[in-house]
């Protein structure tokens, strides 16, 4: 996760340049999320710092889709490969038609755009069961597991994998 603060004061692909270089890791293992209001504080900066994500080849997501005042055209003209809904969304999705009806919007306007998407906040098998039914790629919630540290989630990713 990146904040509004990294993205208009640091140089945020060179951290990142770095960081895969001193890791051993590739740019395609990445995923690097900033947020819809460190976008709309500032498109100029946030496209640069986009297009040079990008040149890493990492992947770029929008977080928290959805809660902030972005123009539609900043997804037509971003590189972003990912539209992470918004827990807001997603959590009344089984009770508030209208919570559906902005999800399903969503998935349709990121299908379209050729983004992949994760919706936040799934804490029951009915919801991952819905989301999954409506086409959305990924998702992340306490259904899953809890967050977990580091160590821990290396042993849980490798359970999984096993399992």
């Amino acid at each position: 996760n990146l904040s509004p603060i990294q993205v208009a004061r640091d140089d945020i692909a060179a951290l990142v340049a770095c960081a895969l270089k001193s890791s051993g890791l590739t740019g395609d293992r990445l995923t690097l999320e900033l947020t819809e209001s460190s976008i709309v504080q500032d498109p100029v900066r946030a496209t640069r710092v986009f297009d040079a994500l990008k040149s890493l080849d990492a992947t770029v997501a929008m977080d928290d889709f959805g809660t902030g005042y972005s123009s539609l055209a900043y997804l037509q003209r971003l590189p972003i490969d990912v539209l992470k809904i918004d827990r807001s969304f997603v959590s009344g999705m089984m009770v508030d038609p209208d919570s559906v009806a902005i999800v399903r919007a969503v998935l349709s306007l990121a299908d379209a755009l050729g983004m992949s998407t994760t919706a936040e906040g799934i804490e029951t098998v009915e919801l991952a069961t819905t989301l999954a039914t409506l086409g959305c790629a990924s998702g992340q919630g306490f259904y899953f597991t809890r967050p977990l540290e580091a160590h821990a989630a290396l042993d849980y990713w490798n359970s999984r994998k096993r399992g």
